[in-house]
């Protein structure tokens, strides 16, 4: 049960239904994290701005989706791993690739540095080597490229702490986090 309550459509203030209806229309439902995000108008619109100004980047919707999956997992955010399970299949990802992106790599190659690195990022707090770095620009990603993983994985931490602070009810297929080994 969620630590935190969700905004209802009927509990909405005018400013709550008028971005739960912008929300609505882009994406069929108005997901729980966001009704959490809510009672703070503010920051649900510094999220939606953050969300939408990285999903207009360069990295395409698969990697995006791999990034978070890695990161759902390494986190431990059975609402996030739950939610990009279902949009990762959407984007085309299948079952043994969202398993390879939750073990923190990809069946595609270019792919996998990037998770490794999202990864990387989290788990040294941001300190990655210069080793690391250079791993990215040697798989082909561009400096913009570079800074749009940074990006998702700030983004993506901030889901995780969310979905993990307030408990939120699971409002997609439900899936369960690997105990770490």
């Amino acid at each position: 049960m969620s630590r935190i309550t969700t905004v209802s459509n009927e509990t909405a203030n005018i400013e709550q239904r008028a971005l739960f209806e912008a929300i609505q229309g882009q994406l069929g439902m108005v997901p729980n994290f966001l009704r959490v995000f809510a009672h703070s108008p503010d920051a649900l619109k510094a999220f939606l701005g953050l969300h939408h100004i990285a999903g207009h980047g360069s990295l395409d919707a698969s990697t995006r989706e791999r990034i978070a999956l890695a990161l759902a997992q390494k986190n431990e955010c059975e609402y996030c791993l739950s939610a990009h399970t279902a949009i990762g299949r959407k984007a085309g990802l299948n079952g043994a690739e969202i398993e390879a992106n939750r073990a923190g790599s990809s069946q595609d190659a270019k792919a996998a540095v990037a998770v490794k690195f999202a990864r990387d990022l989290v788990e040294h707090k941001g300190e990655v080597t210069n080793t690391e770095l250079q791993s990215m620009r040697d798989a082909g990603f561009s400096e913009a490229e570079i800074v749009e993983v940074i990006t998702h994985v700030g983004m993506n931490i901030l889901t995780n702490i969310l979905g993990k602070a307030s408990r939120v009810d699971i409002d997609f297929p439900k899936v369960a986090l690997k105990q770490a080994a």
